[in-house]
């Protein structure tokens, strides 16, 4: 089982939550695949296993998350619905949004699925939401977080990067990191296991769109998958953002 599945429910109805005390000029997290919950009327047509599996949700975020704002102040905004419902971390017109077909795992139940009912249920209130929570922020930096398999069925080789730093057009914020995680021993990808200018939709939106320095993290999931992990990474990465922030001042 995930360690870290939380949710039974929508939180008030939203497809997100928050943790920890905003404060403006600091650093913030967002973590769009932190749960791997889907409403009862939502019906995918999946083995109950897949839910704990990545093609559902990035194990071991919420809780690496959930330290950073409690243990380092960096407070955090969180997906509450699994990608498998609607990928937040996607366009609203991108084919996947609702995906269909997961790492060889068909989705039956998103076939022929309201797209448009489930961008206005949690895309667009998640978005519109996360986009206001970052102009009362002013963040001085956004740490984007993810986790990534060591292996998946759709990909002939493994994965052995501890940590990847993706970025798109903006990497002024992620040279600085790739040194400083690299300098505490760590196998470092660039733009691994994907590259940031394919897969950078909500940094792209909400951080390259406005100028805000960002670090899209994917920490590689067997790594954090037990309290003491996610302890240990969230220091790490709170150390390493903040040295980066430094940086840019």
């Amino acid at each position: 089982m995930v360690a870290n599945v939380w949710e039974s429910a929508l939180i008030d109805g939203l497809p997100y939550r928050r943790i920890g005390e905003l404060k403006r000029g600091g650093m913030v997290c967002v973590a769009d695949h932190a749960s791997n919950f889907v409403p009862e009327d939502v019906p995918l047509g999946i083995a109950p296993e897949l839910l704990d599996q990545h093609v559902a949700i990035d194990i071991g975020v919420e809780g690496v998350a959930g330290r950073m704002a409690r243990r380092h102040g960096i407070p955090a905004h969180l997906a509450t619905v699994s990608r498998l419902v609607v990928d937040l971390h996607r366009e609203e017109e991108h084919e996947h949004v609702v995906p269909t077909e997961s790492d060889g795992h068909l989705i039956p139940g998103n076939i022929g699925a309201d797209v448009e009912a489930r961008l206005d249920a949690y895309h667009r209130p998640y978005h519109t939401a996360l986009e206001r929570w970052l102009v009362a922020a002013e963040p001085e930096l956004i740490v984007s977080l993810h986790s990534f398999t060591p292996a998946m069925a759709s990909c002939e080789r493994d994965r052995p990067w501890e940590v990847s730093l993706l970025y798109n057009e903006d990497d002024r914020a992620a040279r600085h990191a790739i040194r400083l995680f690299s300098e505490l021993g760590l196998n470092v990808g660039e733009n691994e296991p994907y590259s940031g200018a394919d897969l950078n939709a909500t940094m792209n939106r909400h951080a390259e769109a406005h100028g805000r320095p960002y670090i899209f993290l994917e920490i590689r999931q067997d790594l954090i998958g037990t309290r003491a992990e996610q302890s240990r990474w969230a220091a790490m990465i709170a150390d390493v953002a903040g040295r980066v922030a430094l940086a840019l001042d």
